[in-house]
């Protein structure tokens, strides 16, 4: 009897399962065994280069694996003008392990920021992303025995600041200066500088040189200051210790890349003719194609072939003032009889034309007819801060020159405690 129970409850059993089976509809739940899903892990190598010299962007990107069809849109979306992109630039070209074609492309388009273009499918899209940069102040000064250059290089300074840095610094200092101080013959054995510029330092750890908030230059025994002050209009400008601004009418040389190889005399050797004559203006050594600048605003006068002058540029000024511009190797686009200039804008280019030995400009400052010396002219003055802003440049001038007496140099904790 207990056997055919068993049975019978067995077949019930059986008869529910294949009922419930037939409905998929269990009373109890089911275990799920699933079949693992491995993903493989795919890594992203990343490979560098460079422009090369004389090389397009074109096939820098082929010989990364970016073909002529993504070239255009890769390009725009990186903001770059490829034919304006000059030798040096530095690509990274993201991979996927050994894959042929970039899946990205970044690139560092301002010191600010870097933009990075990504493929997606067949589409590129762009993403930007900001360079954070902190700054501190930083103080230098220096004697000054042969040059400039030397001088900044050979500056001791607990910070360490490149030679490139301190060149710029130095360039920098005669941008500042360029009105009143000539520094391929004004600097003298002997004299000094100090300067307080801006150290900024990147979240990436780049550095570079900012801008020269304040400086002291002595000059053949005279003292001449200069203070980084932004107006209400938003300009900043440099201004002396009273408030006037440093830039006048006129620069005091006309050329970049500054070394005198003959000064103004009333009696030269010319090297070319041989024999003693008046040299009516200041001889500038520079390489052949430096650029030379406007001294002044003002009109073209002429810009041809002058006999012994070369090809040469004539700019008439007001006040009965005209500048010469000789021996040149071209002139600039543009640089034609009446057309207006303004000063620094470039004029022509340093050559060896006409009664010349070799490249160098040639510049004369006339008045009224009258050769001038143009280290020794006045250049006009200065406009000074308005009565409105007068108090703020003082007290900011003030700031400056608390932190040019710190010392050497400037800790950035200290720096921001005074800001």
């Amino acid at each position: 009897m207990r056997r055919l129970l068993a049975v019978v409850g067995a077949l019930g059993i059986l008869v529910s399962a294949a009922a419930f089976s037939a409905r998929s509809d269990w009373p109890w739940q089911r275990l799920s065994v699933e079949t693992p899903v491995i993903v493989p892990v795919v890594e992203r190598r990343v490979a560098s280069d460079t422009l090369r010299s004389g090389e397009t962007v074109s096939e820098l990107f082929a010989r990364r694996g970016i073909g002529a069809i993504d070239l255009g849109t890769v390009v725009g979306l990186l903001g770059l003008d490829a034919r304006r992109i000059r030798a040096g630039q530095v690509f990274h070209f993201g991979y996927h392990d050994s894959a042929p074609h970039p899946i990205d492309v970044t690139v560092r388009t301002k010191h600010t920021e870097e933009t990075r273009v990504v493929r997606e499918a067949s589409n590129w899209t762009a993403e930007v992303r900001p360079i954070e940069w902190t700054s501190h102040q930083v103080r230098l000064e220096g004697r000054i025995e042969t040059s400039l250059y030397d001088a900044l290089i050979d500056a001791e300074i607990s910070e360490a600041i490149p030679s490139g840095d301190r060149v710029r610094l130095a360039w920098d200092l005669a941008d500042v200066f360029a009105w009143s101080v000539d520094f391929s013959r004004d600097l003298q054995p002997g004299d000094r500088f100090t300067l307080l510029f801006e150290r900024e330092v990147s979240e990436l750890g780049e550095s570079r040189v900012g801008n020269i908030l304040a400086s002291h230059l002595e000059v053949g025994g005279r003292r001449q200051s200069a203070f980084r002050f932004e107006t209400q209009d938003g300009r900043k400008q440099y201004f002396d210790t009273e408030g006037t601004s440093l830039k006048r009418a006129f620069l005091r040389a006309p050329v970049e890349f500054r070394r005198i190889s003959s000064r103004f005399s009333s009696a030269r050797f010319h090297p070319v003719l041989g024999v003693y004559r008046r040299h009516e203006g200041i001889d500038y050594a520079a390489s052949s194609g430096t650029p030379v600048m406007a001294a002044g605003d003002g009109s073209v006068l002429r810009a041809a072939r002058a006999g012994g002058y070369g090809l040469m540029v004539e700019l008439r000024h007001k006040s009965g003032i005209t500048t010469r511009y000789a021996h040149l190797r071209g002139f600039a686009p543009g640089v034609r009889t009446g057309a207006r200039v303004r000063q620094g804008d470039v004029i022509g280019y340093v050559g060896a034309t006409g009664l010349a030995s070799g490249p160098h400009l040639h510049y004369e400052f006339r008045q009224n007819g009258v050769a001038r010396n143009p280290g020794s002219v006045d250049l006009g003055n200065g406009d000074p801060v308005s009565p409105q802003e007068l108090a703020a440049f003082q007290a900011e001038r003030d700031r400056l020159t608390y932190l040019m007496r710190l010392g050497p140099q400037m800790p950035a904790a200290i720096a921001a405690d005074v800001e």
